[in-house]
C-alpha cells in the first residue's frame, strides 16, 4: 500500500493531568496509566521520526473500498476526539470519533468489543489508533457507515470488531480531554459527510403525530426511529434510539422545539441517515412548535392541497412513484415527442392572517431541456385560469439545473413572502414546454412557515 506523505509532530504529554476536561454527568478517568503512557509516547516518537504515518481521518476513510475489507498493512496511525457515549446505553460495541474539537469535517466509527467504553473513551477524549493489521470497512455490508475493525466476515465484506485485549495495543488515549462544540447546522444541511460527527441540529421539533409518544416503541426489541422536522426549511431527520437506552421510555418533548445534538450515522441496513443521541440531555427544546401553515410532500398521493390548471396542451401535474423521497409532484410536455403545454400547480389558500414573517421552501429536480419551471405567489387569486385570474409575481428561487441526472434535488433556498404576511397567499408552479422543448420537473416536501 502506497504511504501518504507523513505529518511531523510534536505533541507534549502530561501525565496526570489533562486539559479543558469535559464537564458529563459521569467521572472521567483521571489518568490514562503508565504502561498505556509508555505506549503512547513511543507512538509519536515513531511519528515524528517518520517510521509512522500520521493520517487524517477523511484520509482514511479514502482507503474504503465498496463491498471489500481493506487491511491495512503500512505503519498508519489515524488521531481524533471522541464523539459518542455508550454511558446511557444508546451505542454498543462502538464509538465514533471526529476529526476536530471544533468544526469538524470527518468522522469514522470504531468497531470494538468492549462494552461501558465511556469509562476509557470520553465524549472529546483524543485518541490516536495504531491501523496497522486492522481493518477500514462496514460492520453491515452497504450501510454507508466506514468503520475501523479488525479482520471480517467469511464473505469478505464485513469487519469484526477489534478485540479488548488488542484494543489495549492500538488505541491509545492521550491524557487531553476537551469539551467538543457540537458543529451547528440545519436539519437540510446535514448529509453523509456528517457520519460521525456530533451534531446540533438548529430549530428543530419532533413531527405532528407523536404526542404521547416515547423514545422507543414498548414494542420494540432493538431500535426506533422518530421523525424530526425543521422550523426553518423543509429538512427532515430520523432520530433512533435503542431500545437498550436507559431513556428508552422517556416522552418525547412534542410541545416544543429547539435544538437536538448527536451523532450522525446510518440505521442497521443503511436505509436511513439518522442521529443517535449521546443523552437525552442533549434535546434542548426550549422554543415553542413551529407547525408550517402549509406542508406537502406528497406522501398522500394526492393533489388535495392544490388546484391544476391545465391551460394548454393534454399532460398535466401528476404525482410520481420518485422523489426526495418518493413520491413527488411531476410534470412533463413529452409524450411521443415534445408538445406544446402550459400547466398550473396553485396551492389552497394559504391564511397568513396572524403572522409577521414568512417563508416558502421547497426541492426541485429537472430532467431533459425545456423551458424552466416558474414559480410565482399571488394573495387574490380565485380559481380561476391564473393568466387572467389573480396577480401573480415571480418569485426568485433556486432550480435545479443538471438536466442529465434525477438525483441532483436542488433546496430553493428560503424564500421570503414577508410582504404577503396579514393576508392569504397561493403559490403557483408554472411548467411550460414547446414543441422543440419539454423538461421534465419533479418537486417536493413544499413548506410555508412563519411566525
Amino acid at each position: 500500500m502506497k504511504l501518504i506523505n507523513k505529518i511531523s509532530i510534536v505533541t507534549f504529554i502530561t501525565l496526570f493531568a489533562f486539559s479543558c476536561v469535559q464537564d458529563d454527568d459521569y467521572s472521567v478517568p483521571q489518568s490514562i496509566g503508565l504502561e498505556e503512557n509508555q505506549k503512547l509516547v513511543e507512538l509519536l516518537d515513531e511519528i515524528d521520526n517518520g517510521s509512522a504515518d500520521l493520517m487524517t481521518i477523511s484520509e482514511i476513510k479514502n482507503l474504503f473500498i465498496d463491498g471489500e475489507i481493506n487491511q491495512i498493512e503500512s505503519n498508519l496511525v489515524v488521531r481524533g476526539y471522541v464523539s459518542s457515549s455508550d454511558f446511557t446505553g444508546n451505542f454498543y460495541k462502538e464509538f465514533y470519533m471526529q476529526d476536530e474539537i471544533e468544526n469538524p469535517t470527518a468522522g469514522i466509527k470504531v468497531s470494538l468489543n468492549q462494552v461501558d467504553s465511556y469509562n476509557q473513551f470520553n465524549v472529546g477524549r483524543e485518541v490516536y489508533i495504531k491501523l496497522q493489521g486492522l481493518s477500514i470497512g462496514e460492520t453491515n455490508s452497504g450501510d454507508g457507515v466506514i468503520a475501523i475493525g479488525d479482520g471480517g466476515n467469511a464473505a469478505g465484506d464485513e469487519i469484526s470488531e477489534i478485540s479488548e485485549n488488542r484494543a489495549a495495543d492500538v488505541i491509545l488515549r492521550s491524557s487531553n480531554s476537551f469539551s467538543l462544540v457540537p458543529l451547528a447546522l440545519n436539519l437540510s444541511e446535514i448529509n453523509d459527510s456528517h457520519i460521525g460527527v456530533y451534531v446540533s441540529a438548529l430549530s428543530a421539533q419532533f413531527s405532528p403525530g407523536l404526542d404521547g409518544m416515547t423514545y422507543v416503541d414498548p414494542d420494540e426489541d432493538y431500535d426506533t426511529q422518530r421523525d424530526l422536522e425543521s422550523c426553518v426549511d423543509s429538512g427532515t431527520l430520523k432520530l433512533e434510539t435503542s431500545a437498550f437506552s436507559n431513556f428508552n421510555d422517556s416522552m418525547l418533548p412534542t410541545d416544543s422545539s429547539g435544538t437536538i445534538s448527536g451523532i450522525i450515522t446510518r440505521d442497521y441496513f443503511g436505509d436511513n441517515r439518522v442521529m443517535m443521541l449521546n443523552t437525552k440531555d442533549d434535546v434542548n427544546f426550549d422554543s415553542s412548535r413551529c407547525d408550517p401553515l402549509f406542508s406537502d410532500d406528497f406522501s398522500s398521493n394526492n393533489f388535495n392541497n392544490w388546484t391544476i390548471v391545465n391551460v394548454t396542451g393534454e399532460q398535466e401535474w401528476e404525482i410520481t412513484p420518485y422523489g426526495n423521497p418518493a413520491p413527488s409532484a411531476k410534470i412533463s410536455g413529452f409524450a411521443g415527442g415534445s408538445n406544446v403545454n402550459e400547466d398550473w400547480l396553485i396551492t389552497n389558500t394559504i391564511d397568513l392572517s396572524s403572522l409577521s414573517t414568512v417563508t416558502l421552501n421547497f426541492q426541485s429536480v429537472v430532467r431533459y431541456n425545456g423551458p424552466s419551471l416558474e414559480v410565482y405567489a399571488s394573495s387574490d387569486y380565485s380559481g380561476g385560469n391564473p393568466n387572467s385570474d389573480g396577480t401573480w409575481t415571480e418569485l426568485s428561487v433556486t432550480l435545479d439545473t443538471d438536466t442529465s441526472s434525477w438525483v441532483t434535488w436542488t433546496d430553493s433556498g428560503n424564500v421570503d413572502l414577508s410582504s404577503y404576511a396579514g393576508g392569504n397567499v397561493y403559490i403557483a408552479f408554472k411548467y411550460v414546454s414547446t414543441s422543440s422543448g419539454s423538461a421534465t420537473y419533479e418537486i417536493d416536501n413544499v413548506l410555508l412557515i412563519g411566525e
